[in-house]
């Protein structure tokens, strides 16, 4: 029973470290000339030959199931896979390649605050400002979204050397230089991808619950996303140069993205929303902004300032200040269960009390009276 209860937390870690080495193998690609829109199409493209086949073989007795979703549940999944794989992953990608691989994870934490507000409006979360619990949901959230601004944002004295670091230069952000416009249409892109992302954290509520089951949801939404994404890139990349390949690194990146990236993250990420709720997978993604600070550090030998030690510090303490919010929905859910189940229990055994009854002798036994 307490694995039962980890496993949710153990697979949305292990995505947030795939996020991370992901997004700076991309970066890496980047500075060496792909293009982030021809990188979409090579990553979904891989995913969906490693899903489509899984698929099948673990639905092989309900084929017709997961083929015939319905017009409306097709409709849903196109959103879906419209929202959370294309559009999502085009404008997150163009923004790092815009700015940074340290902005972009950075901006993933506007995910939470964005999630926890649609998910209020759409009545899949509650807020009673009078529970601590409750109340806790919207503290964390803001102390994560905050301290992630922080590693963002401000450097401070670096940690292993001597010499100190600057802040945010918004002087230079208000000017007119190509460097200054480009970081800032960036900034919008991953904004834009992160509205994308928490609209497709909620879409997959209705969809695992009446329609398709979480592995079923990952390979229609990547194979259509390969559609969608090279219909837009045979508009905005004419170029057949720009598709190729030119080294084994760019290889493996695309092949790592598609597989590892897509194909296990979506799975999980869905497989986690269904357990948990849109809110807890969405969460996670700070842990991201931790993670790459610290791959960056061992691989890219970038120093680490106080501002990512105090960012850090706040994004794991909003982590565990939402993880005890959300298990007091876990309690009242499990309290409701065990009522219905009482409730269920004691109602058949009235019935079973009443067939007895019923269904008792009114004459002694032939024995009996003839003794």
């Amino acid at each position: 029973m307490a694995m039962q209860e980890h496993k949710p937390l153990a697979a949305m870690v292990v995505v947030q470290c795939i996020y991370a080495a992901m997004a700076l193998w991309a970066k890496a690609m980047f500075s060496r000339g792909m293009s982030p829109m021809v990188f979409v199409v090579y990553r979904q493209a891989i995913a969906t030959l490693v899903l489509v086949p899984i698929t099948l073989l673990a639905n092989r007795k309900r084929l017709r199931e997961i083929v015939c979703i319905g017009t409306t549940g097709f409709a849903l999944v196109f959103l879906a896979s419209l929202v959370g794989a294309t559009a999502n992953q085009y404008m997150y990608y163009q923004g790092m390649y815009l700015g940074s691989s340290s902005m972009a994870t950075a901006m993933t934490n506007l995910i939470p605050a964005i999630t926890f507000v649609l998910a209020t409006s759409v009545g899949l979360e509650s807020v009673e400002i009078r529970k601590p619990r409750s109340m806790a949901k919207v503290f964390g959230t803001a102390v994560c979204v905050g301290g992630a601004m922080v590693m963002a944002f401000f450097k401070g004295p670096k940690l292993l050397g001597v010499g100190g670091g600057a802040g945010l230069d918004l002087y230079g952000l208000l000017l007119s230089s190509p460097a200054s416009r480009k970081w800032v249409i960036g900034a919008l892109f991953l904004v834009g991808s992160s509205s994308c992302w928490s609209l497709w954290l909620i879409l997959q509520v209705p969809i695992c619950k009446s329609y398709v089951d979480p592995l079923t949801l990952s390979a229609w939404m990547c194979f259509l996303s390969v559609a969608q994404m090279a219909l837009l890139s045979s508009f905005a990349v004419p170029d057949m140069d720009a598709w190729k390949i030119n080294s084994l690194f760019e290889l493996m990146g695309c092949i790592f993205a598609g597989a590892v990236g897509s194909g296990v993250t979506f799975y999980l990420q869905s497989w986690c929303i269904t357990v948990r709720g849109p809110l807890y997978s969405a969460m996670f993604n700070p842990l991201c902004t931790v993670v790459t600070t610290v791959l960056a550090t061992i691989f890219l030998h970038e120093q680490p300032h106080i501002g990512s030690l105090l960012g850090a510090f706040a994004v794991v303490a909003g982590l565990y200040i939402v993880l005890w919010g959300k298990a007091g929905d876990v309690k009242t859910r499990r309290a409701a269960e065990r009522a219905d189940d009482l409730e269920k229990t004691w109602s058949d055994s009235q019935l079973l009390d009443a067939e007895s009854t019923t269904t008792e002798p009114l004459l002694a036994d032939d024995n009996r009276i003839e003794k």
